[in-house]
């Protein structure tokens, strides 16, 4: 598993779907994870600080894990499968650690939230990875508002039937 970084949230031009682009941390490779609009937003949010007004969906799955002794530890993309990714959230539970497939943009959009370690399969790299550089000659750094300033201007723009 390569250790990743969020680089980007983007929506795809022709397809108008939201994307979110992991980049190694330390590699020059990324790959693009095509998401569902509702954990695209969660992840448009971004980081949980301290106890928000309004709780999301993937807030409940914290306290539900730790109720049950364990901690969330981190998200992994495992496998690419006739260009449909799998996923697992990692449960630190005792002396052991427990994985639970989940849908990747479910695994991406806890793991922003919560600041987990977000992992990609090496097959995937290999198979999908595309050099960071080519795809952002100008850098990957845009300020996290202007990344959320162009993703909310999608979400205002878009509506469901655009992604059937």
């Amino acid at each position: 598993m390569r250790a990743m970084r969020v680089l980007r949230l983007v929506v795809h031009a022709l397809s108008r779907q939201p994307v979110l682009v992991l980049g190694e941390v330390d590699g020059p490779r990324c790959v693009p994870i095509f998401l569902r609009p509702q954990q695209a937003e969660v992840i448009a949010v971004g980081a949980r600080e301290g106890e928000p007004e309004t709780a999301l969906s993937q807030d409940v799955l914290v306290p539900v894990v730790e109720a049950l002794g364990g901690r969330l530890a981190g998200a992994d993309i495992t496998s690419l499968v006739d260009g449909v990714y799998t996923a697992e959230l990692l449960v630190e539970h005792g002396s052991g650690q427990v994985r639970v497939s989940v849908r990747p943009s479910d695994a991406l959009a806890v793991a922003v939230r919560e600041g987990l370690a977000i992992g990609v399969a090496e097959e995937i790299l290999d198979e999908v990875g595309q050099q960071t550089a080519e795809l952002f000659p100008d850098g990957t750094d845009a300020p996290p508002v202007e990344q959320l300033r162009e993703f909310r201007e999608f979400l205002d723009e878009v509506s469901p039937d655009d992604f059937r």
